[in-house]
């Protein structure tokens, strides 16, 4: 089965080392192009064509994957199979219908739940249980192919998208495994999506980071977690601006939303909500290092019933 591998992050990296471990031949990978990054915006490749380059596999990094040519050149490699996992862009239908099998997908959620960009930090921001990963048919729509295979995890009170998503990395590659053996044996199952039980997971912007001290304590710990570690969690105080990174929430006193209750020694910075308090262990201020809470108030002037606010 000659195979085509689409992906860019490191989450799509265990699915392209699955494929080869068991000995697929991966005939090309697409990849998105090398970017800048970091402060010096050094020009650096995706994880994914740093792991082919290793093995010696052909790498295309389109700007644009509907481009004639790369379109010309995809369909020259004849491909039984397109593996698509986290690669960035929606594939046209003169590449769905190049491969003799068809396109698969590797996607992070219970379809039809959280289609879209980034449904590993919605499902954290929206305090979701449980979530795992779908392996999906492809068409032209966003994440609205039949599902092939499903499998659920349970979401851990104190795991953040990062954590999540390593989770994830590995389960969509044993998924990806198991579907590629179904196909195998002729089991190219299909189940169709209930388009009417469907939620939306946009890209995250930095806004979507804001704290609303409103909100309750849960849900604002939820976006701290979700939001990690981009774009984080941010709040204001006497208008600088605050990335929280780590908290605990508590169900205590209901306090004015945003009010400093108390500061606690070697602990953090307590906080009132809309519904209990949320405890600040870890923060950052804009253009500052990433310190604990209590250190960061040792050298900061901030009172008990100050507030945090926009």
């Amino acid at each position: 089965m000659k195979i085509i591998f689409m992906g860019t992050p490191q989450f799509a990296v265990p699915s392209l080392n699955v494929l080869l471990e068991n000995k697929y031949e991966v005939i090309a990978v697409v990849t998105q192009p090398d970017k800048p990054k970091g402060r010096k915006q050094i020009l650096t490749p995706p994880e994914v064509k740093v792991q082919a380059l290793k093995f010696n596999i052909p790498v295309l990094q389109p700007e644009k994957v509907k481009q004639p040519d790369i379109v010309k050149k995809l369909e020259e490699l004849k491909p039984d199979l397109i593996v698509v996992v986290a690669f960035g862009q929606i594939l046209p239908q003169s590449i769905l219908k190049i491969p003799a099998i068809g396109c698969i997908n590797v996607h992070a959620s219970l379809l039809p739940k959280y289609r879209g960009a980034a449904p590993i930090q919605w499902a954290i921001i929206n305090g979701e249980r449980e979530t795992g990963v779908t392996i999906m048919w492809m068409d032209e729509g966003m994440d609205t192919g039949d599902i092939f295979l499903q499998e659920k995890i349970v979401i851990e009170d104190n795991w953040t998208s990062e954590d999540l998503s390593i989770r994830l990395s590995k389960l969509g590659a044993d998924l990806l495994l198991k579907s590629i053996k179904e196909i195998e044996r002729g089991n190219l199952l299909r189940t169709p999506q209930e388009d009417k039980k469907a939620t939306y997971a946009p890209i995250l912007k930095k806004e979507h980071g804001l704290i609303y001290w409103n909100k309750s304590a849960k849900e604002i710990y939820n976006l701290i977690r979700g939001t990690y570690p981009w774009p984080g969690a941010y709040t204001f105080f006497k208008g600088q601006e605050i990335k929280v990174w780590k908290a605990q929430h508590r169900e205590d006193q209901n306090e004015k939303p945003g009010k400093i209750i108390k500061i606690l020694k070697n602990e953090g910075i307590l906080v009132g909500t809309g519904d209990g308090t949320l405890l600040i262990t870890e923060l950052q201020e804009s253009g500052g290092k990433r310190m604990k809470a209590w250190d960061y108030v040792i050298g900061h002037p901030m009172s008990e019933g100050d507030e945090f606010g926009n």
